[in-house]
């Protein structure tokens, strides 16, 4: 079995697991987070009632947009990770996206996902499945962090955005973000054909969509640490699962991605397809993206060691 280097998702990541000071667990019922998610998946139940062709092709872009563009590229790659950089308005762009997936602020997000990291599958993993596959895949959104600790954990694991005042900002719009786009989208179905297509795109366009974001985001925190197969020896449970992938723009090549945290390549064999990385190549075609942490400069940041399988 080979040695093989991979860069830590962020030096204060590495360094909080030397230090292993005590865990703190969210004990709070998160009920905002709790009521927004089962008004999603309840007015989701209505999209076979209110089909019409152009929700559905609306739902579709605004899947990839918030899904690929928002998460994946946005929240995940780049804010998170730091697998490549780019001009500012885009990171406003991108990150604006990732709170249409209604996954939580970008700052909340980057937090609880760095955390993922440095804990991953052990004591202290905000979403693991050794902990129940409800629990990793849904479950875990029903608790949080209120008001002094939930600002200990941003400073321990955002820190870097909790000092960026265009994150702050985009972070306390995030409800006004979706307010927003659904207006935007019932203004756009009223236009299109009256108040019965105005329904249709705030079902589909809205609800449905959400939830469909959601769920395959949810599984890279659930499937792809319980089923799928590994190209790395790493000390948590994480895996590739290729159906996965396909629903979440490659993030479900994720047991590479807990190989190498901070590549923007997430597919590292030739078939591992991963149309997030593709969108990132495309944007430093065209100029705006650089210093982009792919499969050949995958040991440029700090390191530490894991064996390959």
């Amino acid at each position: 079995m080979a040695t093989c280097l991979i860069p830590e998702t962020e030096k204060n990541d590495k360094q909080s697991t030397k230090s292993k000071p005590e865990i703190k667990k969210p004990q709070s019922m998160a009920w905002p987070a709790i009521l927004w998610l089962v008004g999603c998946h309840l007015f989701a139940l209505a999209a076979p009632f209110t089909f019409t062709w152009q929700a559905a092709l609306v739902t579709v872009v605004l899947y990839w947009l918030a899904g690929s563009i928002g998460i994946c590229l946005g929240y995940h790659r780049l804010l998170t990770h730091s697998g490549f950089k780019t001009y500012p308005p885009i990171r406003w762009f991108v990150a604006v996206c990732g709170c249409l997936a209604g996954e939580g602020t970008p700052i909340d997000w980057v937090a609880n996902h760095r955390k993922h990291h440095a804990y991953s599958d052990q004591d202290g993993d905000p979403h693991s499945p050794r902990d129940g596959a409800w629990w990793a895949h849904m479950f875990w959104l029903g608790y949080g962090f209120q008001g002094k600790d939930n600002e200990e954990h941003i400073q321990r694991w955002a820190p870097d955005l909790a000092k960026d005042p265009a994150m702050r900002f985009i972070s306390k719009m995030f409800i006004p973000i979706n307010f927003i786009a659904g207006g935007m989208l019932a203004a756009f179905g009223y236009w299109l054909g009256g108040s019965e297509m105005a329904i249709s795109m705030v079902i589909w366009g809205v609800f449905l969509r959400l939830t469909l974001v959601l769920h395959s985001t949810w599984l890279v925190n659930s499937a792809t640490h319980m089923w799928g197969y590994r190209n790395y020896e790493t000390t948590d449970d994480s895996t590739n699962l290729w159906w996965v992938a396909l629903l979440t723009h490659g993030e479900g090549w994720h047991n590479n991605h807990h190989a190498y945290p901070r590549m923007a390549m997430h597919g590292h064999k030739w078939w591992e397809i991963d149309i997030t990385y593709n969108v990132i190549r495309f944007l430093k075609a065209i100029g705006c993206a650089w210093d982009i942490i792919d499969y050949k400069h995958r040991n440029d940041a700090e390191d530490t060691t894991v064996k390959a399988a």
